[in-house]
């Protein structure tokens, strides 16, 4: 089914100049958990913190960053990398499904600050309701992971450079 789906993507038509994005069209075919795992086979580097994508929509991406051994600093928390490698994932997706049909990004900077030591699972954040991402250009992303107690453990500002198609 996976094939299947990531087959699909590759060559869905393009029905209109603001056709939604193929990940958000991947996202909706496949559901939270089979695309946060199809995520991590797209991007390798991302199955390392093992992401849980919540919700995925234009504007807001929100996943969930377990609390485990393998994202533990030399302190038994959450690794401020393992955080930056979240932020890096919402803020991507956020602006993959903002942006314009055929459109085009990468992210060439990021702003962070390390609030609180994350104890817990982290909830991770792009909420972009009030960016526009109708011109291209430098456009900054901001992200937010909150533990579950909802104490602000990290943010980022993620400066992404956006081209349209």
């Amino acid at each position: 089914m996976l094939n299947s789906l990531l087959t699909d993507r590759l060559v869905s038509n393009y029905f209109s100049e603001y056709l939604m994005s193929q990940n958000l069209q991947l996202y909706n075919q496949m559901g939270n958990e089979a695309f946060s795992q199809a995520v991590g086979q797209i991007a390798p580097y991302f199955s390392t913190i093992d992401p849980e994508i919540q919700e995925l929509r234009p504007g807001y991406c929100e996943m969930i960053l377990r609390n485990q051994k393998k994202v533990h600093n030399h302190l038994g928390t959450i690794h401020a990398i393992a955080m930056c490698n979240a932020a890096e994932l919402v803020g991507g997706l956020t602006t993959d499904v903002s942006i314009p049909a055929g459109g085009r990004w990468i992210p060439q900077g990021m702003t962070v600050a390390y609030v609180a030591k994350a104890k817990t699972d982290l909830t991770v954040v792009c909420d972009c309701t009030n960016v526009d991402f109708s011109e291209p250009g430098a456009i900054v992303v901001p992200v937010v992971a909150k533990d579950t107690d909802g104490t602000v453990c990290f943010t980022a500002d993620i400066n992404m450079n956006v081209k349209h198609g």
